[in-house]
């Protein structure tokens, strides 16, 4: 905890003195011993009550304001990336309605607007002065009772939740490095656990959906703890992998078999009458591919397990979130199904860890900014296959589409013991509660609590908050409804260029805490100084008082430190007090005097004495610097740290600034396209071969296309196709119901396709939703919002019926 002293007044004190009662109250099987450890027990209240470093400008006050400024560089920072995250998916959506030409002529002007820069704008489109207030109140209600927003995530649909987690994620908790916010939402994900597992009816199924429960763990991760995490943990392995880029660790049989062919016929060893389109089976038993497969799968285990040990070596640096989350799944398990075993428990926290925290980053690393640039073919496919292997070995292992993956079992069964033992000590971390308590009670004596919000996040959780509030607060005198019908109407959304953050400060209406009532808080209170266990009195507070003003005369006037008694052994105190009075400082004049009248209350009171020049109180002040001063070592150390972590995630930001720039200029050619009238690429042809004499009958296909024609188009966006026999290969789509697509991959003179999947549209647009840019059919990869377009333009009147 950082420790800064000030004078403080007596309702922080009082407040203090409360939340010490009700934290020695828990703990009243331990008793104090001497005055020094109830000092100490009262000291942690009372310096976190008296956090202030007003007027002091020494080394330590200097380094804590650099780290304040820095972790709220990084909370804004990690908002104005996750608004670019969500700008790109924006753009691309509506490049997709543009192409369909979908798109009203005034609907693109107004989307233009959308990317204008944002120059001066007026402020009257602000709430007033009393309704800023109002909705101060209603974000200090919602940020100091999780369960509120805990409630609404689960309410509002997946269209709906992007808007929200924004809010919620980088708005309402937007200090990540702040331990109120931090800690309050992870009870709001705590509250939100809770609630999905009570209502999954199996265990198969949770944590599995898109639901918006997945979608909020999801951004969770994207936070700057975790992104720093990732990028210390695994961007030396993933880059040490990306140089290596004629390694090619492909086991799949039959592009192993494909390779080979190609092989033999650039050196021209293929003899004639080679069979070159063979089956999964075949190819997996073909002498030569096994020969090549063997060595790679040997390189490709230690491959995953350097990364695996790398993983299970950085345990201790996992952000205390994830693994505090972890905990929760794994105590809601045991608690939901008493029965599920531990490998059963460990893989709902891997398919967290993993699937939705590292493997992400080792597929796309350039997402993560882990590399500067795409990875090359090999070291792609190598990173592939050791997020499944990662994925394999955290999850119950299926093979049923995959059965090349079946060798990789090893790497799985001699690793099962200690990716349990891995995954059951992410869980190991305590708890916050306590903190969280006494961090709430300074809450309400603190006036600096603010949020950085614009007015549309303000209006739409308004609006959220009252679609809801039947569910979220039904009686009449609930403190949630009682703010909402204070602001009244929901203001329109405002234009973009007008949405600017605004400094919301936050304060609750009622006075008392939330989590007890003053008759509580003052029941506590008289524990505190009647308890024969505690022994706390006033006169202890008076001696904390008393040190801490020391400590900061001590602190604003060095030169001090130095006054000492006649042996030069310790600080004279009243000569200290004598150089704040004279001092030019009006603060520290007012310093002194109080330091000099509350010496003399304690010697009255017997506590110190001047005979023996306060050497308790003298000692305990030493202690207090000699702390104050490995302190600032330590914040140094954290600065350093998270100096990192901020330009991690300024690097990610230019990476998205450079994705925006690109996708304006694509939709400017498209723009450009539209206005001559041509949105899609002519030069895809498609040959109908199911004709019908009824020309007003839509038809279903089979259409069939050519690999040249799809890769022309941007269609087929990779291909591992062989160069000699693509000009064989060809697509046949068709929609025998409608919505439902088959797509095929055919080989000329082969009656039976190479691949066929069976697609239903909802499918397609999920993948585009999440962003999925490319859909794998194994042998080529099509881009799912072209592969979307054409599917509309071949099945219109069917696919919209």
């Amino acid at each position: 905890m950082v420790h800064s002293f000030g004078v403080p007044n007596s309702g922080v004190v009082s407040r203090a003195v409360a939340a010490a009662a009700a934290n020695m109250k828990r703990r009243s099987a331990q008793s104090s011993s001497g005055r020094a450890s109830k000092h100490y027990s009262v000291s942690v209240f009372y310096s976190m009550a008296t956090e202030q470093d007003s007027g002091i400008e020494d080394e330590l006050a200097n380094v804590q304001k650099t780290l304040r400024e820095l972790k709220s560089n990084i909370s804004t920072q990690s908002k104005n990336n996750f608004l670019l995250e969500r700008d790109v998916r924006f753009l691309d959506s509506r490049i997709a309605l543009l192409i369909q030409n979908r798109m009203a002529l005034d609907e693109q002007h107004d989307f233009a607007s959308h990317l204008e820069d944002q120059g001066g704008i007026p402020l009257d489109h602000y709430p007033d002065g009393r309704k800023m207030q109002q909705y101060g109140n209603l974000f200090f209600l919602l940020q100091s009772e999780p369960r509120y927003i805990a409630s609404l995530c689960r309410l509002v649909n997946l269209s709906e939740i992007d808007t929200l987690l924004q809010t919620v994620m980088f708005t309402l908790y937007g200090n990540q490095y702040e331990s109120r916010e931090e800690n309050l939402l992870l009870t709001m994900f705590q509250n939100v656990l809770a609630a999905q597992f009570e209502a999954a009816t199996e265990f198969g199924s949770l944590l599995r959906a898109n639901t918006p429960v997945s979608r909020m763990l999801t951004t969770y991760t994207r936070r700057g703890p975790g992104q720093s995490y990732l990028k210390s943990v695994l961007s030396k392995r993933v880059n040490e992998l990306i140089d290596q880029k004629d390694l090619n660790l492909q086991i799949n049989p039959l592009k192993v078999y494909d390779e080979l062919i190609a092989t033999k016929s650039r050196e021209g060893i293929l003899p004639p009458g080679f069979i070159k389109s063979v089956t999964p089976e075949i190819a997996a038993e073909n002498r030569e591919v096994q020969s090549i497969i063997q060595p790679r799968l040997e390189k490709l285990i230690e491959t995953a397990n350097e990364f695996l040990s790398t993983i299970i070596a950085s345990l201790e640096d996992i952000p205390y979130g994830i693994r505090w989350i972890c905990k929760q799944i794994r105590s809601l398990t045991k608690r939901k199904y008493p029965q599920a075993t531990e490998s059963a428990i460990s893989s709902l926290i891997g398919g967290f860890f993993f699937l939705r925290f590292i493997n992400p980053a080792i597929v796309t690393p350039q997402a993560y900014m882990l590399i500067d640039s795409h990875p090359g073919p090999n070291p792609r496919t190598t990173l592939t296959l050791i997020a499944k292997m990662l994925q394999n070995l955290a999850n119950k292992p299926t093979y049923a589409k995959e059965s090349y993956m079946i060798p990789t079992n090893p790497f799985v069964e001699s690793n099962k013991q200690r990716i349990q033992h891995f995954l059951n000590g992410i869980c190991e971390v305590s708890d916050f509660y306590e903190s969280l308590e006494m961090d709430q009670y300074m809450a309400l004596s603190r006036k600096d609590i603010s949020i950085n919000i614009t007015p549309n996040e303000m209006f739409s959780t308004q609006l959220l908050l009252n679609q809801h509030i039947q569910k979220l607060a039904p009686e009449p005198t609930h403190r949630l409804r009682i703010l909402l019908q204070d602001l009244g109407t929901v203001p329109k959304q405002v234009a973009r260029t007008l949405n600017r953050p605004v400094q919301l400060p936050l304060f609750s209406r009622w006075e008392t805490t939330q989590m007890m009532g003053g008759q509580q808080q003052q029941q506590d209170a008289n524990i505190l100084f009647t308890s024969p266990e505690n022994s706390i009195t006033q006169n202890d507070i008076m001696y904390m008082e008393t040190k801490s003003i020391f400590v900061q005369i001590l602190r604003s006037l060095p030169h001090t430190q130095k006054l000492c008694t006649a042996n030069n052994t310790l600080l004279d105190l009243l000569r200290i007090t004598e150089a704040a009075g004279g001092a030019k400082d009006a603060q520290l004049v007012s310093k002194g005097i109080k330091a000099r009248t509350l010496l003399e209350e304690l010697e009255e009171a017997g506590i110190v004495s001047q005979e023996n020049n306060y050497e308790l109180l003298v000692q305990e002040i030493k202690q207090e610097l000699i702390h104050l001063g490995d302190l600032k070592d330590r914040m140094i150390l954290e600065i350093m740290s998270l100096e990192q972590v901020f330009k991690t995630i300024q690097d990610h930001n230019n990476y998205l600034q450079s994705q925006l720039e690109t996708y304006k200029a694509y939709l400017q050619n498209v723009r450009m396209q539209s206005a001559g009238g041509g949105m899609v690429s002519q030069s895809t042809a498609a040959t109908t071969l199911v004709k019908s004499n009824n020309s007003k009958k839509k038809s279903t296909g089979p259409f069939r296309f050519t690999h040249q024609q799809l890769e022309k188009d941007g269609i087929i966006v990779e291909s591992e196709v062989p160069e000699y026999r693509r000009a064989n290969i060809f697509l046949m789509i068709q929609s025998p119901i409608t919505g439902t697509f088959i797509i095929s991959l055919h080989y000329k003179g082969r009656e039976r396709p190479i691949l066929e999947i069976d697609l239903k549209l909802d499918d397609l647009l999920e993948k585009q939703k999440e962003q999925t840019k490319s859909l794998d059919l194994e042998y080529v990869k099509l881009s799912v919002n072209k592969i979307i377009q054409l599917l509309n333009k071949l099945f219109k009147g069917k696919s919209s019926r």
